[in-house]
């Protein structure tokens, strides 16, 4: 039986830690890869998420509203992309195969009615960490998805944050699911890979990790913790201010 595998995430989340234990471990993402793991051409990939953002209600402020995706038929402009870009993803032969684009989280809805039976895991980091370098997202309008405009370059990013995360929270969970923090996976890594095993049902090479990717924020100089981070920081035990003995 075959296994397919995908990795979600906002960019600088650590997916590409994720997509290079996979290969390191015989699952096979598509060809060709960039050195994040992602895989390539991605035009078609960006060009779904633009059909999808068709379908998202933006309604004011830092509020959106995915009903009318989550209700719409599947356009077949959208297929069509999504298996174009998967094309060797699709045609491979082996027993394990996947695929890593942070993008693919713009389009998680669809992407999980499309493939019900793929194994998914969402990588989180410290959003304070994840805003601090520059990703393709953040901008959301390149993908068609309205916010309130603003200059401030780390406010875009904690925006793109925010909605990546909204709407991930907002989707009934697909029945393969396994969340993953980057710290977690760096700091603990035996253990960490330990549960991805026993969800994949697969042995997992360990790769090399730095641990000084994680809270770079506590030495960053610029703006990076937004208000609008506090829930997402106290569900997945980020520390804060007010929740200090969060790790």
């Amino acid at each position: 039986m075959t296994t397919t595998i995908t990795i979600i995430g906002r960019g600088h989340s650590g997916t590409r830690a994720m997509s290079h234990t996979l290969s390191a471990s015989g699952v096979f993402m598509g060809k060709p890869l960039n050195v994040s793991g992602d895989l390539l051409p991605p035009e078609t990939m960006y060009d779904a998420c633009r059909v999808f953002a068709r379908y998202v209600d933006w309604q004011g402020d830092l509020s959106w509203n995915w009903d009318r995706a989550l209700a719409a038929t599947i356009p077949d402009e959208f297929k069509f992309l999504i298996h174009t870009y998967l094309t060797t993803v699709r045609l491979h032969n082996g027993e394990h195969k996947g695929w890593k684009i942070p993008e693919t989280t713009l389009v998680f809805p669809w992407i999980m009615r499309m493939f019900p039976d793929v194994k998914y895991i969402f990588w989180i980091r410290d959003p304070r960490d994840c805003i601090i370098g520059r990703h393709l997202t953040d901008d959301l309008h390149d993908f068609g998805i309205d916010y309130p405009p603003t200059e401030d370059e780390r406010l875009r990013r904690a925006i793109s944050w925010k909605y990546q995360y909204d709407l991930v929270k907002a989707v009934p969970k697909p029945k393969h699911w396994i969340e993953v923090r980057l710290e977690d996976f760096v700091l603990h890594q035996d253990e960490t890979l330990a549960r991805l095993e026993d969800f994949l049902g697969i042995p997992l090479a360990k790769i090399p990790v730095n641990p000084e990717v994680i809270g770079r924020w506590k030495t960053d100089e610029k703006p990076h913790d937004f208000d609008f981070f506090a829930p997402a920081m106290k569900q997945y035990g980020y520390a804060t201010p007010e929740n200090q003995e969060a790790s």
